[in-house]
């Protein structure tokens, strides 16, 4: 889009202050032409910007425009990033960061990408949690987020199945995953995911630490959920699955592992049916989530989770059996 593309353009001068058209059009991958007809629709819309001709010159933006977008504050340029999750900046007490995050940048634009991002913010909005997802109660989230962009040290009660335990935490970073906070966390020079619902307490110890040299969030997380989920789906196994179970896959299984399923199933027969390879924790657990799939599916392997389809099925018929006549 023409906008997305100006905008590019406006902060990449910002960034680099004179560049030429030939720089430009390899940073933003354009052409030359692009580039000056952008040129002169920013300046158009009243961005100051001038060429300068011959050796040495290129395309510069004044330096006193720059001032205007140098207001935002750190907490406010990263709003920018999450413009579309109002809900999430609440929860880290960041909402007034967005507003003043919006009308500085909306007061900064010009008339023509004003009106773009004015568009945008009409017609999308992004709801996180999944439909009848109860919020979680995260007390110490303020305190764990001050901690990370403060690179402080945290004393923390932590929740666990049985019991609590106490750490001293070094947070790196927090990650919003399917409606529930997680931080990462450094403790003994091992990275750690911790999540936040689950931290009882956090206190903070007056301690600061540095950060891994390189540690990239989005990279380490990737990593880290992959092996969660490695570690939580250990076994394989073999369905057929009838239209309406075939939907309903992904809503009864793991999610990521029924989306698999549905996207690599087999051809349907004349009936519809299709055969479909499925990542589960346990065969117990397949076959209580598969249970609820009732006449769509058959377990075609483990011979293990066939018997334990058919135990369900019978418990079940057994239960709901009308009553006797006499």
């Amino acid at each position: 889009m023409r906008a997305s593309r100006l905008v590019t353009l406006l902060f990449t001068l910002q960034r680099m202050r004179r560049a030429t058209a030939a720089e430009l059009a390899h940073e933003l991958e354009v052409s030359e032409r692009t580039v000056y007809r952008d040129v002169a629709a920013l300046s158009e819309a009243g961005v100051p910007l001038y060429t300068e001709p011959g050796r040495g010159g290129g395309i510069r933006l004044l330096d006193g425009w720059r001032t205007r977008l140098d207001g935002l504050t750190a907490h406010e340029a990263a709003a920018i990033f999450a413009v579309g999750a109002p809900q999430v900046l609440a929860e880290l007490g960041m909402s007034a960061a967005l507003a003043g995050a919006q009308a500085k940048l909306l007061a900064t634009l010009p008339a023509e990408l004003r009106e773009h991002a004015r568009s945008v913010a009409e017609r999308f909005h992004l709801d996180a949690p999944g439909w009848f997802h109860t919020p979680q109660q995260v007390t110490q989230l303020a305190a764990v987020a001050e901690a990370v962009w403060e690179q402080r040290t945290l004393r923390v009660t932590y929740r666990r199945r049985f019991d609590d335990v106490e750490r001293t935490i070094e947070p790196l970073g927090l990650v919003l995953k399917a409606g529930t906070w997680y931080v990462a966390s450094r403790s003994r020079d091992v990275v750690l995911t911790y999540r936040v619902d689950r931290i009882t307490s956090a206190e903070p110890t007056g301690e600061g630490f540095e950060r891994p040299p390189n540690f990239d969030l989005a990279e380490w997380w990737a990593g880290a959920a992959s092996r969660f989920e490695g570690q939580m789906l250990r076994s394989t196994v073999r369905l057929r699955l009838g239209p309406r179970g075939l939907k309903m896959l992904p809503h009864v299984a793991d999610p990521d592992a029924g989306l698999r399923a549905v996207a690599h199933a087999g051809p349907p027969d004349a009936a519809g049916w299709r055969e479909v390879e499925l990542d589960v924790e346990g065969i117990t657990v397949a076959a209580g989530q598969l249970t609820v799939l009732g006449g769509e599916v058959e377990a075609l392997d483990p011979p293990e989770l066939r018997a334990a389809l058919a135990a369900n099925g019978a418990a079940l018929a057994a239960r709901n059996a009308p009553p006797e006549v006499s």
